[in-house]
């Protein structure tokens, strides 16, 4: 099995089980290496308003890059890298930068998860989908992950077609608006994940899609891999359907790093 390079941890305050049996999960399922990549603090809210269920304390930012690097040195040599998922807010650049810059990070997710201040996977907040026409929400959604990839802040870009989650999708065609973005990120260099926590909500498969995916090989845009793991069990699950994937796609490496520099290992 390859790597598994989106775990969380009990920090990001929706996630449960301790990092040890997270990592004994991985080796017991083959995996050849696992990254941590749990949410940043809430750096585009004030404190007073920040969700301590959805992303990590300010204080304990500090705490969890301490604790992952306590299990690098536990299971070494068994690879396990220092990742982080950042959501991307657009006019917010600066503030994230200055987050992120605090520590020496094997690669950085980038994620988008708000537009507006709406958080459109939150089932709380379902109902924001009817206020949109579909079509022009797509849009919306599939802009700001273009800026995200031309942002130069992310490794990698996470679940990128994550407006899907519900199962909610347009009638018409949005192939023009995959390939713009696809564009837009290989033109960046980003990596984008091939995720498969959409096999466990409504939408039923793996982020991006199938034709989403097709036009990233088209445009030689690497993948990483990554379950999204938020229990120890989920670690690698889904992998074996994201592999068989990625490879009727034409896909024969996924990306690993370590201290930002990108590797790759053959699936």
């Amino acid at each position: 099995m390859p790597v598994d390079y989106h775990i969380h941890t009990k920090m990001c305050g929706h996630a449960s089980g301790e990092m040890e049996e997270y990592v004994a999960s991985a080796r017991q399922k083959g995996l050849r290496e696992i990254g941590f990549a749990d949410h940043i603090p809430m750096y585009f809210l004030p404190p007073a308003k920040r969700d301590d269920s959805i992303a990590m304390k300010e204080e304990e930012l500090d705490t969890y890059v301490g604790r992952v690097r306590e299990i690098q040195e536990k299971y070494y040599p068994f690879p396990i890298k220092l990742g982080m998922e950042a959501d991307f807010v657009p006019g917010m650049e600066n503030e994230l930068k200055a987050v992120l810059k605090r520590h020496d990070l094997d690669y950085i997710l980038g994620s988008v998860h708000y537009l507006d201040g709406w958080g459109f996977d939150n089932p709380a907040q379902r109902d924001g989908y009817d206020r949109w026409d579909l079509y022009e929400l797509y849009r919306r959604y599939f802009s700001t992950v273009q800026k995200a990839a031309a942002s130069g802040i992310f490794d990698s870009l996470a679940h990128p077609d994550l407006i899907k989650k519900f199962g909610i999708r347009p009638e018409g065609d949005i192939t023009e608006i995959y390939e713009d973005t696809v564009r837009e990120i290989a033109a960046a260099g980003v990596c984008i994940e091939v995720n498969t926590s959409g096999l466990r909500v409504p939408a039923g498969e793996i982020y991006p899609n199938t034709g989403f995916l097709q036009l990233c090989h088209k445009y030689r845009v690497p993948v990483t891999l990554g379950s999204d793991a938020h229990l120890p069990q989920q670690v690698g699950a889904g992998f074996k359907e994201a592999v068989d994937i990625l490879k009727s796609v034409g896909y024969t490496k996924v990306v690993t790093f370590t201290g930002k520099n990108k590797n790759y290992y053959q699936i």
